[in-house]
């Protein structure tokens, strides 16, 4: 009877064991569960040298301090070379904007025939689309015009730009926005004040872009009226555009306050650009909550830097 007390003592024992055992495993299993995403990356290397090859092994992404593991590498090429570029021009841009017309066409009718260009211009802080996505590169390039030489009534080139992504056709093709403006909010709705300053709409259109995946590229054009010819805002006007092109992985192209030459210099290196993207995907953390998740992205081949967004959309946890 003894003998039995025990046996059954020590099988409850086993069985208290196992049962701690599992629980610390599923915690950790719960704790490890990853979602896959996926964003665009630019490689750079100097003008003078030629993009050397990477390897998805040679990818580092990092959230903190943890590496995250990259599950797909690859060029934006062949089939992966789906593109949706869009040509978002600031309506409040000076009449010398039409010598840079030409460039523009130009740049338009030598992307490929995977690339799907749009044309709008910001107006009342919406954008007014005068022609849809097509691969017909000559309709879009006809499209363009003079700008009107006014924001209209309320005139915002940040919230027009999260009007034109909140718009956007859901497809699995790179997307990329060419914004030409000297980023001025002429809505200024008595938010600011003088003095470098950022705009809050620079971050609430940084956060959209990352949401959605979208990389925005500008070009400083100078504007029309008194709020142009102001130091102060000509340069917080420049300032934002500048962090929003950084923010979600784009080119910001400018000199100084100035109206360039040409645009032809500027939409050459942003062609280098789309030649040399890849599309990565990776494990992510995913929280309660859906949202943004800041990550940092590296490679150990020499001589080569990227340019993505600062964070990525991770889904909820299920």
């Amino acid at each position: 009877m003894k003998s039995r007390m025990i046996q059954m003592f020590c099988s409850a024992l086993t069985m208290v064991a196992m049962v701690t055992s599992i629980v610390p495993l599923n915690a950790q299993e719960a704790s490890t569960a990853t979602v896959p995403v996926k964003m665009t990356v630019t490689a750079n290397v100097a003008s003078d040298k030629r993009m050397p090859e990477i390897n998805q092994q040679d990818v580092f992404v990092k959230q903190g301090k943890e590496r995250l593991r990259v599950t797909e590498w690859f060029p934006a090429q062949g089939d992966r070379a789906g593109l949706d570029l869009f040509i978002l021009i600031d309506d409040a841009s000076d009449a010398r904007l039409g010598s840079h017309l030409e460039d523009l066409r130009t740049f338009i009718n030598a992307q490929p025939s995977t690339t799907s260009v749009g044309v709008g211009y910001m107006r009342n802080a919406t954008v007014q689309i005068v022609q849809d996505f097509t691969t017909d590169h000559a309709a879009a390039a006809k499209a363009l015009r003079l700008p009107l030489g006014s924001a209209g009534a309320y005139g915002s080139p940040y919230l027009s730009v999260i009007d034109l992504m909140t718009r956007w056709p859901a497809n699995q093709n790179r997307r990329e926005v060419v914004m030409v403006t000297d980023g001025i909010d002429r809505a200024r709705r008595g938010m600011f004040w003088r003095g470098l300053n950022v705009n809050p709409d620079v971050d609430s259109a940084s956060d959209v872009a990352m949401r959605t995946g979208t990389i925005i590229h500008t070009i400083y054009a100078p504007g029309v009226g008194r709020l142009y010819r102001n130091y102060w805002e000509a340069t917080n006007g420049q300032l934002g555009i500048a962090k929003l092109s950084d923010v979600t992985g784009g080119e910001s192209f400018f000199l100084g306050l100035q109206s360039p030459v040409s645009f032809a210099p500027y939409l050459d290196q942003l062609q280098k650009i789309l030649d040399n993207q890849y599309l990565l995907s990776f494990s992510a953390k995913p929280d309660k909550k859906a949202g943004l998740q800041f990550v940092t992205l590296s490679t150990e081949v020499a001589g080569v830097e990227f340019a993505a967004a600062d964070a990525i959309w991770v889904p909820a946890a299920k």
